[in-house]
């Protein structure tokens, strides 16, 4: 990966401003390039694509390849005559411009895209050609089934097609071959629309950073279809282990995510083609690749099935480095955060792959804190936060007394490491200053969230993990955030740090 010093932005796409009730891959795109451009921020990193499942989460999705409908703009339908403006404004696709209502976008967005299907013409050779390929045909028939039963997760499908049988999947489809091509036709414009949008960003020398989670739902097309030959399953296909971390200071319970297991030992049988198969397929949608949760790679947490906790999890081993040993020169970012052990160490120096430091977990008093900008090294991703932390102003208005007089002290003599002077006037303050810190460290890359950008609080929190919420995921930014001065200030400061 490219070592020059530069900054970016977290911003995921769901969180853009529009007029569909969440961020499409429209015009609010292409502003919001046009802002980092002005910026000078190098970098647009973005949650994983993937359609979201049950609780609105990227990092549960049904398909690993898919790409999520529900950021096709609209409007550039309209362009293409599939749908009319009123159709777009009779549809109220959410009310609330700082959030997304997931419920309208199922029900209501769904119903655009199928009446834009119906005028769509199927039989032309780019969208045949694309069916041919064979890239989402797993998506389309499952998501086909899915809405044959209601929605409903697979286990709870009607015999026979609850277990995947490909002659009985294939008749079904024949006999509902325009539902198969709808699915199929939501992935096609997806990518004609994110083309457009990674052409305009590398045009303006912006590099778009993607996301891949390391797990997968169990209510997915990979579980469906391909069960036992990719996850640790019981005899009725059911997870015999599933994935959490452990307890830590946190949280005393860990956190039990329920996602199914890979059978790593079976993965190794076919030279792990399933997961070479998604990373090709992720470096082809973007420039830069972060892996979530990098550790699970060398050691992961497995809890048996059925525990309410996850206290009773134990460590297995993972492929390791084997994985990556063809992968090396990617541009690939490794989440390398949580338990670190001499394993994980190991396995990302061999890899040489940036890790991840992470400002809000900095200032604990601890001269030895790997995330204090004065102990990095030039290999890693800077960031304030990420969308499982709460955001940077919040962290510091809701330090206890003791704690906040440490955050201060630490801040200030990290700054003064760094020829900075710490700005303690207020909380606002505060934020710029931790963002300046991040700016002059030696880190090659800086990262910051929108919302720490604009010292926002807790209301624009993106995820509170283990928390079912309609708050997580959902948080949106609008037009009046993107403003000259904010442009100014990044400009300036990437400047100043030499990552323009």
């Amino acid at each position: 990966m490219k070592r020059e010093r530069c900054a970016g932005i977290l911003m995921p796409i769901s969180a853009l401003p529009s007029g569909e009730g969440i961020g499409t891959l429209g015009e609010g795109a292409y502003a919001f390039i046009d802002f980092l451009r002005d910026s000078g921020m190098k970098i647009w990193q973005v949650l994983p694509l993937n359609p979201t499942n049950y609780g609105d989460s990227p990092y549960q999705s049904c398909c690993s390849n898919a790409l999520n409908y529900y950021f096709i703009d609209l409007q550039l339908l309209v362009r293409d005559h599939l749908l009319t403006e009123d159709e777009i404004t009779e549809a109220d696709l959410g009310g609330n411009a700082r959030r997304v209502d997931y419920g309208k976008q199922f029900t209501r967005k769904i119903a655009l895209l199928r009446r834009a299907f119906s005028r769509f013409d199927p039989e032309s050779a780019d969208f045949k050609a694309f069916v041919s390929q064979g890239n989402y045909a797993d998506f389309a028939s499952f998501m086909a089934l899915k809405c044959k039963f209601g929605h409903r997760a697979w286990e709870e499908w009607d015999a026979p097609y609850r277990d995947y049988d490909e002659r009985i999947v294939a008749a079904y489809l024949a006999e509902n071959r325009q539902e198969y091509l709808f699915w199929q036709f939501t992935q096609f414009i997806f990518l004609r629309q994110w083309q457009g949008v990674k052409a305009y960003a590398n045009k303006n020398g912006v590099r778009i950073m993607g996301d891949i989670p390391l797990y997968l739902a169990y209510d997915s097309v990979e579980m469906w279809k391909y069960g036992d030959k990719l996850f640790r399953v019981d005899s009725h296909r059911r997870p015999s282990c599933v994935a959490g971390v452990p307890p830590d200071a946190f949280s005393e319970d860990g956190q039990l995510w329920g996602n199914p297991l890979y059978d790593w030992e079976k993965m190794k049988e076919d030279g792990y083609a399933f997961w070479n198969g998604r990373i090709r397929a992720c470096l082809n949608l973007f420039d830069i690749l972060r892996i979530d949760h990098f550790r699970g790679f060398d050691r992961y947490y497995a809890i048996p099935a059925g525990e309410t906790t996850a206290k009773n999890g134990h460590w297995e081993d993972g492929p390791k480095e084997e994985l990556f040993a063809d992968k090396r020169d990617y541009d690939i970012v490794a989440e390398d955060l949580g338990v670190l052990d001499d394993g994980v160490i190991r396995l990302m120096d061999r890899v040489g792959y940036p890790g991840m430091k992470i400002l809000e977990f900095a200032f604990d008093g601890s001269p030895a804190n790997e995330h204090k900008p004065s102990n990095y090294r030039e290999n890693f991703v800077c960031y304030t936060g990420t969308h499982d932390n709460m955001p940077l102003r919040q962290y510091i208005e809701d330090l206890p007394a003791e704690y906040f007089d440490r955050f201060q002290t630490d801040l200030t003599a990290e700054c003064e490491k760094l020829g900075l002077t710490a700005d303690l006037t207020s909380s606002v303050s505060m934020c710029r200053t931790v963002i300046r810190l991040a700016f002059a460290s030696v880190a090659f890359a800086v990262v910051i969230p929108m919302w720490d950008l604009l010292a926002m609080g807790g209301e624009a929190r993106m995820n509170l993990p283990s928390v079912m919420s309609d708050k997580n995921w959902s948080f949106r930014f609008v037009d009046g955030d993107f403003t000259p001065v904010l442009a100014g200030f990044l400009k300036d400061l990437a400047t100043a740090t030499r990552r323009v």
